[in-house]
């Protein structure tokens, strides 16, 4: 069986990555040069200026050494069945795909770098312990609605985003309920509403490219459901501002069957990701047929049961039933990530299963309902 190939996020760099790679790869690595203005051999193996930890230089290096590490996979042991990767991670996975190239993935990523580490102050923690429903509830309980989930790493392993202030707030909340708070080191609120205006100048730099349909099925962190070639600017702006689904994402891959998952790049993170994932998988499912996977339509896609399921499609009809009961078709709404307001088209459903989302008038699209805001004076 083929495998699927995974790539690390921000957090995995380490001085000395990539000290196999970049002699091997020395067009790649002149081109990565060129680009970037500075050498990226010497930032990955001797970080003179101590910057390898610094987002706006981070993200690029790891691109390069992902990149780099896949194209010697790829030499040994061939194309994957599946690519997908964690935050920045997901940028080698399109690169990979052919849906972007090498140059114009480390531009991306360049810029990307530069407007987070340009956005406001702010602090993130990994909760361990209670799954997501638990945090939200305890989080509902104590007043902390300015923290956002900015990662669903494993059942057991949540990634919390917000104001510095906030999150210390938060840490002896979620330690009182034997939840294990860690502090990361990082200077902003990744994956939050804290990037929205990172989000908004990154959405505008993305219509300068040109996105080809995917030749190996990626898995988009925003949806845990393969690529579309025509929304993957809209994914990729969303991605800044919303959760990693992913454990979502594996449990979708482990639903097609699929058994052999490789980490390409520096570290183990994913791999240790994935044990815990799989600890707690449910039976899998049949998989779909290849041609089904990678055209993804909603009556192809194969649902992946969360590992409560129950639970969740509980949950997520109970915000869709509020949601309808409050507001009817036509009601003006305002969008994360979006200036103008809309209108909505149709009530809010359940789309793949796990999905509380609603069509919108005047984007023609569906979108996710908890990015969905009624206009100020709506009914409710």
């Amino acid at each position: 069986m083929m495998s699927v190939y995974m790539f690390p996020g921000q957090g995995s760099q380490a001085k000395g990555m990539g000290a196999d790679l970049f002699a091997a790869f020395p067009e790649l690595t002149g081109t990565a040069d060129d680009i970037l203005g500075y050498s990226i051999r010497e930032l990955c193996l001797e970080d003179p200026r101590r910057q390898l930890g610094q987002t706006r230089y981070t993200q690029p290096a790891l691109y390069v050494v992902n990149a780099l590490s896949y194209r010697r996979r790829l030499h040994e042991h061939g194309t994957p069945a599946f690519v997908l990767g964690h935050s920045l991670g997901e940028y080698n996975a399109l690169e990979a795909a052919g849906v972007i190239d090498f140059e114009a993935g480390l531009r991306l990523v360049s810029r990307r770098g530069e407007l987070m580490s340009e956005a406001p102050a702010g602090a993130m923690a990994a909760v361990i312990g209670p799954d997501e429903q638990a945090i939200g509830e305890l989080m509902a309980r104590h007043g902390l609605g300015t923290i956002d989930i900015a990662n669903l790493n494993g059942p057991s392993q949540t990634i919390i985003s917000g104001l510095k202030e906030d999150i210390a707030r938060a840490a002896p909340l979620f330690e009182a309920e034997q939840a294990r708070f860690v502090p990361l080191n990082t200077s902003g609120a990744f994956h939050s509403r804290y990037m929205a205006a990172a989000q908004q100048a990154f959405a505008s730099y993305l219509r300068e490219f040109h996105f080809n349909a995917p030749r190996i099925p990626v898995i988009s962190n925003v949806e845990a459901l393969p690529y579309l070639a025509e929304r993957a600017a809209s994914l990729l702006a969303a991605q800044i501002i919303r959760p990693v689904q992913w454990t979502r994402s594996i449990q979708y891959l482990l639903a097609q069957g699929q058994s052999e998952f490789l980490e390409l790049g520096p570290g183990q993170v994913l791999t240790r990701l994935l044990a815990d994932i799989r600890k707690h998988a449910p039976a899998v499912a049949t998989p779909a047929p290849a041609a089904a996977v990678a055209s993804v339509t909603a009556a192809s896609v194969v649902t992946t049961p969360a590992y409560d399921r129950d639970r969740e499609i509980s949950s997520l009809q109970q915000r869709i039933d509020d949601w309808n009961r409050r507001y009817p078709v036509g009601t003006r709404v305002n969008v994360d990530a979006y200036q103008q307001s809309l209108t909505t088209r149709t009530a809010a459903m359940s789309l793949f299963g796990h999905r509380a989302a609603i069509y919108l008038e005047g984007y023609n699209g569906y979108f996710e309902l908890a990015d969905v805001h009624p206009v100020h004076g709506a009914p409710a």
